[in-house]
């Protein structure tokens, strides 16, 4: 039996925002929700993987964390400053033919540098696993999960109806990047600053 708790943490972190919502309501307004589904999917994959492969090597995780938790954080930081600047510099409507949202397994290989999927898992493989079957926990996980993202992507597929002007796209995906690199340098701060 999945602890109760379980349902509104998983809840709470997966809709709330972070480097995943993000770039799903991007994707949504520059592809629509068509084409993003593979990345959503690809999220709720990854994040799974995330919280079996916690799990499984938690031991080895918690005497580690000190020595990855740096070289993990300063390598999703500069993904994610990276992707900001393809945010910033994405197209107009009239240029996305030629952009391609990301892949499913794109979207499940960012959840390796993604620093907020990594402690949703760790913090899932702490505190639910022990009370119930690993296989329970990241199955009911990706079903709360999905619908959770699937918002994000799904704002983001009606907001790119509205955003059909070259410059209202430029300024979307200007605050969105400039959103995540706010997210970025959160993270560096609290890097440099526990």
């Amino acid at each position: 039996m999945i602890d109760p708790s379980f349902f509104s943490y998983v809840t709470v972190m997966s809709i709330t925002p972070g480097p995943n919502n993000l770039l799903l309501a991007t994707s949504g307004v520059n592809f629509g929700l068509r084409r993003t589904l593979p990345m959503v999917l690809g999220i709720m994959v990854g994040c799974a993987v995330q919280i079996v492969m916690a799990t499984l090597m938690l031991d080895f995780l918690l005497q580690w964390m000190s020595a990855i938790r740096t070289p993990l954080t300063l390598l999703g930081c500069a993904y994610l400053l990276w992707l900001s600047w393809k945010i910033f510099r994405a197209g107009a409507p009239e240029l996305q033919e030629k952009a391609r949202p990301m892949t499913l397994v794109g979207g499940a290989m960012f959840q390796a540098v993604n620093p907020k999927a990594w402690l949703m898992a760790i913090n899932v493989a702490l505190m639910y696993t022990a009370s119930s079957s690993l296989m329970v926990v990241a199955g009911g996980f990706m079903l709360l999960n999905l619908p959770c993202i699937l918002i994000w992507a799904m704002m983001g597929d009606r907001l790119g109806q509205h955003l059909q002007v070259a410059w209202k796209r430029r300024l979307f995906n200007a605050l969105m990047a400039f959103s995540l690199v706010l997210t970025t340098l959160w993270m560096l701060v609290e890097l440099l600053h526990p």
